[in-house]
């Protein structure tokens, strides 16, 4: 029997979650650990009702990113009640974009929601999955990031989206906190590229287009591509773009 590979998804309803979630099912011998806010009956059968490859399962699990509490609990009921000893690729993916608006004029609590969910969730998670991260196979963290969160390319992204932006940005440099800390795990954020998702189409409509540049199955592709290429010398703590293999993002 092929060993088996463990891997974890968060915000796995919609959009790039779904797609990744979607990708990994269909390959084989893995357990995809898929979490959403809200585990209910509908959303459950719909996930589960996804094809599989052979020898592949998943387990829907709750997790609010926005809960300081939810990711080690998590883990716990990984362990304890599903007997899954190991990760091999954690894919910090759940996110918010709630606020459009200058730095001038955004309110506090939208600066903290942001930080809470983009940037608190992604650090919770790995914190709660490091131990089975450190006994998985090329075991990798992943974050995924946004064009919005480099400081270098903000000339090039003409949106209102400080809150959004600046909770990216610091999720960039806690991942690459983690590469450097943690010699046995690769860790890097990467850019899908401006997908046509619900929040990338929102983005899309601040920005006065009529949708994002980017559809959904591609931005999945180049992302799910660099994940299984990854490596601690070339990948680990760089911002790496799904768009574009060959080059790396400024930070």
């Amino acid at each position: 029997m092929a060993p088996t590979t463990n891997v974890l998804i968060t915000g796995c309803s919609r959009g790039i979650g779904k797609s990744l979630l979607t990708t990994y099912l269909s390959r084989p011998d893995h357990v995809i650990i898929g979490t959403v806010r809200d585990v209910n009956p509908s959303l459950s059968a719909s996930l589960d009702a996804l094809p599989k490859g052979h020898n592949t399962r998943l387990v829907l699990l709750k997790l609010d990113s926005a809960s300081t509490t939810d990711a080690s609990a998590l883990v716990e009921t990984i362990k304890s009640t599903f007997r899954i000893g190991h990760l091999d690729i954690v894919i910090a993916n759940a996110g918010i974009s709630n606020y459009f608006g200058s730095a001038r004029v955004t309110p506090p609590a939208e600066m903290l929601s942001h930080y809470t969910v983009n940037t608190l969730g992604p650090l919770l998670l790995f914190q709660a999955t490091a131990s089975l991260l450190d006994l998985g196979s090329n075991p990798r963290f992943v974050a995924i990031s946004s064009g919005a969160g480099s400081i270098s390319g903000m000339d090039n992204l003409k949106v209102e989206n400080t809150a959004y932006g600046a909770s990216k940005c610091a999720l960039n440099f806690v991942t690459r906190k983690i590469h450097m800390e943690n010699e046995g795990i690769i860790a890097f954020p990467i850019n899908p590229g401006w997908l046509r998702t619900d929040l990338g189409n929102h983005a899309a409509a601040e920005a006065g287009m009529e949708q994002a540049p980017v559809p959904v199955e591609d931005g999945i592709r180049g992302v799910v591509d660099r994940i299984d290429k990854a490596t601690r010398e070339m990948t680990s703590g760089r911002f790496m773009s799904g768009q574009d293999t060959d080059t790396f993002l400024g930070w």
